[in-house]
């Protein structure tokens, strides 16, 4: 049973050894809290079994009744539940073993003798605490089931038919050239396939082929032998090796020069290559799967890719589709950064409004779903207000171009926003009141409160 329903605002486990104070505190506390209570530090762990939101501890307990018998329960109580909220009690001379408490994970403390007022103070500030915790780890695992395929997340027409085709060529060998945008997400992708295949138990091993310097290139890809270039002091395995038995992932492909593309056709077409300064025919067995956010066939007719290693990566194309062609996942995006964020920073999880999903709807996204993570990442961080509006957005996106005209909107995005302005309407002749929006619009509380998520209000 939780909280609210016992009639309290949560439940607080109270271990002090002496039974009148332990009594006293059970009294004061008990209007506002489930109390339970314990008077020894066995006793205490064992309360822990009850998962209380709160705990509030002295620290010389029996047996021993030194301070150290205090913070060996805190540090059993936070083994067993590393985000437990624990207040601390201490005498008046015993600052630094309070402040040592702290740096255990208590969440604060106070001495004794105590004011009601101050003790419920603070309780009431470990409480939110617990809350605020609490909330951000069922939002992330809200989110995290809904509508999320291998990390990646999406409902709109585009990432289901990815959704799809990652399905269909994930369980086979087949090389795979995943194409996109900067920030569109195409590691995952490529993680995605690595673990929806029989080589799921090997090893998933990325390469940003554009931070490869051409001299280095080379070196990463297949190894080298000692002394094979100054600097060589030791034998180094590549990442072709590194990869043996599971997934090799090529990002930025078409940043590769020319001889490293040569050497990479040979490594692929006959499963083995030498260490840069080596003799040895090194065989692997991996799967590649490559990506570009280039037009790797102008590369090709501009004659700087290879028409013969082109045709090699091109058994099949996933391509991943930029934010502004599925605007209809902003919210479920916002969600998800929002909860990560939060966990991330110990911050409570911002509310988006309705007119901070209309900015994010018309603003271009040059760098997709990354631009988009950072900036929620950032009003989680420096916004202080529980609700972001579009005032709390940067100054480049008040500059956006006014939305375009619904006639020359893909048809998925004129329906999205036909169907958000009609909501928005019924909304404010019901004076607010969604509950009679929903029975003008013939629609039932479940689908109202989907349709107001999905669309910010």
């Amino acid at each position: 049973m939780d909280a609210a329903r016992r009639g309290t605002e949560g439940r607080l486990a109270v271990v002090e050894d002496d039974p009148i104070l332990r009594d006293q505190l059970v009294w004061a506390l008990k209007e506002r809290f489930e109390v339970l209570s314990a008077g020894d530090a066995a006793g205490g762990l064992k309360l822990a079994d009850l998962e209380p939101d709160v705990y509030l501890l002295d620290l010389r307990l029996p047996p021993s009744h030194e301070a150290e018998e205090g913070l060996r329960l805190l540090q059993a109580i936070r083994r067993r539940q590393p985000d437990a909220t624990v207040v601390v009690m201490t005498a008046e001379a015993e600052r630094l073993w309070a402040l040592k408490a702290v740096e255990l994970g208590a969440f604060d403390f106070f001495r004794k003798p105590f004011e009601k007022g101050d003790l419920l103070h603070v309780l009431g500030r470990a409480l939110e605490r617990h809350r605020i915790l609490a909330e951000n780890r069922a939002l992330k695992q809200k989110v995290w089931k809904r509508d999320s395929y291998g990390g990646l997340l999406g409902e709109s027409p585009g990432m289901r038919a990815l959704f799809a085709l990652i399905e269909k060529v994930a369980p086979t060998d087949t090389t795979v050239l995943v194409t996109g945008e900067s920030g569109t997400g195409k590691e995952l992708v490529a993680e995605a396939i690595h673990r929806g295949s029989p080589r799921r138990a090997g090893p998933f091993v990325a390469v940003n082929s554009s931070a490869l310097t051409d001299t280095l290139a080379e070196s990463e890809l297949f190894g080298h032998e000692r002394g094979a270039f100054t600097g060589a002091v030791a034998s180094r395995p590549g990442r072709f090796e590194l990869a043996h038995g599971g997934t090799l992932f090529l990002d930025e492909v078409a940043t590769l020069s020319s001889a490293v593309q040569a050497k990479l056709l040979r490594a692929l077409e006959r499963h083995n290559f030498e260490r840069v300064g080596g003799t040895k025919t090194i065989h692997v067995d991996i799967r590649l799967v490559a990506a570009s956010n280039e037009d790797l066939e102008q590369r090709v007719a501009a004659g700087t890719f290879r028409n013969d290693l082109f045709y090699r990566l091109n058994t099949v194309i996933l391509r991943i589709p930029p934010l502004r062609e599925r605007r209809e996942d902003i919210p479920l995006l916002v969600d998800f950064f929002t909860a990560r964020a939060a966990e991330r920073h110990g911050r409570r999880p911002k509310t988006f409004s309705g007119g901070a999903f209309e900015a994010l709807a018309t603003y271009p996204f040059r760098g997709n779903v990354r631009e988009l993570e950072h900036l929620v990442e950032m009003v989680t961080v420096l916004v202080e207000d529980d609700v972001i509006g579009p005032e709390h957005f940067p100054g480049s996106m008040a500059a956006v171009s006014p939305k375009p005209s619904p006639e020359r909107l893909p048809l998925v995005e004129a329906v999205a926003r036909f169907e958000r302005d009609l909501l928005v309407r019924a909304i404010e002749a019901a004076g607010g009141v969604k509950a009679r929006a929903a029975e003008v619009l013939g629609l039932d509380s479940n689908q109202m409160k989907y349709l107001s998520r999905k669309h910010g209000l």
